[in-house]
């Protein structure tokens, strides 16, 4: 079965973060919230999330990474080094890692970006065209690069369809959760 990480740092968007912990799991997907140095968590939005476990080495054996948002968390992402060799390393390996808002920044601090079709928050392409220049950004709600197994995403109000594409990414069917919690009402009615 797939296994999905979602890693959550202090001021990280909430909403982004448990948006995707929530429709993995109602998909049946083995998903662990992952603090980034400890187990309690404070959101950008003064809420408090409580990890299932702190970033190891165990990382590598996720299907899939992904990182939330929100400016302070995703630079704190960004920054830290030991998520950063692990993260490349998954990338050598082959597989799957997204981000959304602005935490593409951690993924181009780590050269992830460069020769890869992503989107972000709006004026977070600046940043990440000066580290990877050969980046092909897009407006894009969610931008999927199979190639370079890359999930990307805009901002809150785009979590679902980003959480909905990790679950894609993965080879899980999407359709009748999507029909059960309105999203394709919402989708088909905006």
């Amino acid at each position: 079965m797939k296994k999905v990480a979602v890693i959550f740092a202090d001021g990280c968007e909430e909403i982004e973060g448990l948006s995707q912990v929530d429709v993995l799991r109602r998909l049946g997907v083995p998903t662990d919230m992952i603090g980034l140095t400890k187990l309690q968590v404070h959101g950008d939005h003064d809420i408090n999330i409580t990890c299932d476990k702190i970033l190891d080495d165990s990382l590598l054996d996720y299907d899939l990474v992904s990182f939330p948002g929100g400016k302070p968390g995703a630079e704190a992402l960004r920054d830290n080094s030991q998520l950063a060799q692990l993260m490349k390393k998954r990338h050598q390996l082959g597989k799957w890692n997204a981000a959304m808002c602005a935490a593409p920044i951690a993924l181009s601090r780590y050269g992830l970006l460069n020769d890869t079709d992503y989107t972000c928050y709006p004026g977070f392409e600046k940043e990440i065209g000066k580290e990877c220049p050969t980046g092909r950004f897009h407006e894009d709600i969610v931008v999927t690069d199979s190639k370079q197994k890359i999930i990307t995403s805009r901002g809150p109000a785009t979590a679902w369809a980003f959480s909905y594409a990790l679950a894609q990414a993965l080879g899980i069917e999407t359709k009748s959760l999507e029909d059960g919690m309105l999203y394709t009402y919402l989708k088909d009615n905006i």
